[in-house]
C-alpha cells in the first residue's frame, strides 16, 4: 500500500494569470520531466496544428486559450510544446475504467486510471475574465476529471473506446469546458453536440434541478439518454463498444444491485469506495485502478472526496469558498494498492 495525497489549490483572477501561476508550480515538480519521458516511450499519434487549435479554443472556451498563453509565458516554451502537453486537442487516449451513479441530489463517481497520469491536485478557480467558477480534481494541468460549477452543474465522464479517433478535444478538456461554459444539463448537452470529440466517452451530467442526462459521444455520433448508472460501455451506441466488456458489465451489475435512487449519499459512497463491494478497482497497472471517489451535491454546492479505498470522505463547501471563507484543509490523503507514484512526484 502506498500513502498518497492531493493538494487543494485556489485561485481568483484571469485565465492568463492562472496559467502563469500554474507554470510556477510546475517548475517545482517533476511533472514536465515525467511527461517528456512519457512522450519518449509513447510517440504522439497526432499532429499539432496551432491555428486550428487556437480557433477551436476561441470558439468554445477563449479563456482557456489565455491560460495556455500564461503557461507559455511562465514556462518559456514554444506553443507546439504547450499544446502537446496542455492543449488536449487531438490526443490519443489510453483505455480506463470509471463508474458513476446519480440521484436527483448528488453525482457519485469513481475515477479509475493510471496513477502516473494523476496530477494530485484539486483546484478551486474563480475566473475574473470569462467563465464560471469551478471546483474539480485536475487532469494534465488544464483539464478536469469531474467537478461542479457555481451554478450546481456537475460532470463526470467514462471511457468507452479508442477506435477511429477524430480531430477534436479529449475528455478532460471537454469536462472542464462544460463546467466553465454551461449553467445547466440542457446547456451542457447542447455544448457536447457542438464541440469536436477526439475519442469516445460518456459524459454524465447532473444540475441543481435534479435533472440527469448521459451523453454518449463519439467523433461520429452523439446520443442523449436518461439513466442514473454508467460504467464503460454504451447502452445506445452499442456498435461502438469494445469487444470485451466483462469488467464494465460486472461493475454495472454491482452498482445496480447495491444502490438505489433513494439511497443516502453516505451509504452509496461507502459502496463505491469499498474494494470488496465490486465497483472499486485495484487494477492500477492496467490503467483502471480507482484513484479517487467524489460525490457532488448540486443543491448545496458541496463535495465529498476521498483518495484510495475505504477512506472516509472530506467535505468541502464550494459556496463558502465563493463567499470568501477559508478552506478547512489544504490536502486530501489516502492509500492505494500500488507503488506507482503520481505524475508530479
Amino acid at each position: 500500500m502506498q500513502q498518497v495525497k492531493s493538494v487543494i489549490t485556489e485561485f481568483r483572477g484571469s485565465h492568463f494569470d492562472f496559467g502563469i501561476e500554474q507554470g510556477k508550480w510546475l517548475k517545482t515538480t517533476l511533472m514536465m520531466e515525467n511527461r517528456e519521458r512519457e512522450w519518449r516511450l509513447r510517440r504522439p499519434r497526432f499532429d499539432i496544428d496551432i491555428q486550428e487549435t487556437k480557433a477551436a479554443f476561441k470558439r468554445f472556451a477563449p479563456g482557456i486559450w489565455e491560460e495556455l498563453l500564461g503557461l507559455q509565458a511562465s514556462l518559456k516554451m514554444d506553443m507546439t510544446q504547450i499544446l502537446l502537453n496542455f492543449g488536449h486537442y487531438r490526443v490519443y487516449a489510453k483505455p480506463s475504467g470509471c463508474s458513476v451513479f446519480t440521484t436527483q441530489d448528488y453525482l457519485l463517481r469513481n475515477y479509475d486510471y493510471h496513477p502516473a497520469t494523476y496530477d494530485g491536485r484539486f483546484t478551486f478557480f474563480q475566473p475574473t475574465d470569462t467563465g464560471f467558477a469551478t471546483m474539480a480534481p485536475v487532469s494534465r494541468i488544464t483539464g478536469r476529471m469531474d467537478g461542479m460549477n457555481e451554478h450546481g452543474l456537475s460532470m463526470g465522464y467514462n471511457f468507452m473506446h479508442r477506435k477511429v479517433p477524430g480531430d477534436g478535444f479529449v475528455c478532460y478538456m471537454i469536462g472542464r469546458m462544460i463546467l466553465e461554459c454551461c449553467k445547466s444539463v440542457d446547456d451542457a448537452v447542447q455544448f457536447l453536440k457542438e464541440i469536436p470529440h477526439r475519442s469516445s466517452f460518456s459524459y454524465i451530467l447532473l444540475d441543481k434541478s435534479g435533472t440527469t442526462q448521459i451523453v454518449e459521444a463519439t467523433p461520429r455520433d452523439i446520443v442523449v439518454r436518461e439513466h442514473h448508472y454508467c460504467t464503460n460501455h454504451f447502452e445506445v451506441l452499442t456498435h461502438e463498444n469494445r469487444r470485451v466488456l466483462s469488467d464494465s458489465e460486472m461493475r454495472m451489475t454491482n452498482l445496480k444491485a447495491q444502490t438505489s435512487k433513494d439511497m443516502e449519499a453516505s451509504q452509496a459512497f461507502k459502496i463505491m469506495n469499498n474494494p470488496d463491494a465490486g465497483v472499486f478497482s485495484n487494477m492500477y497497472s492496467s490503467w483502471s485502478g480507482t484513484i479517487h471517489t467524489s460525490c457532488y451535491f448540486t443543491k448545496d454546492l458541496t463535495v465529498q472526496f476521498a483518495l484510495g479505498g475505504n477512506n472516509p470522505p472530506v467535505t468541502l463547501n464550494f459556496q463558502d469558498w465563493l463567499d470568501g471563507k477559508p478552506l478547512p484543509t489544504q490536502q486530501f490523503t489516502g492509500q492505494i494498492d500500488s507503488d506507482i507514484t503520481f505524475a508530479s512526484e
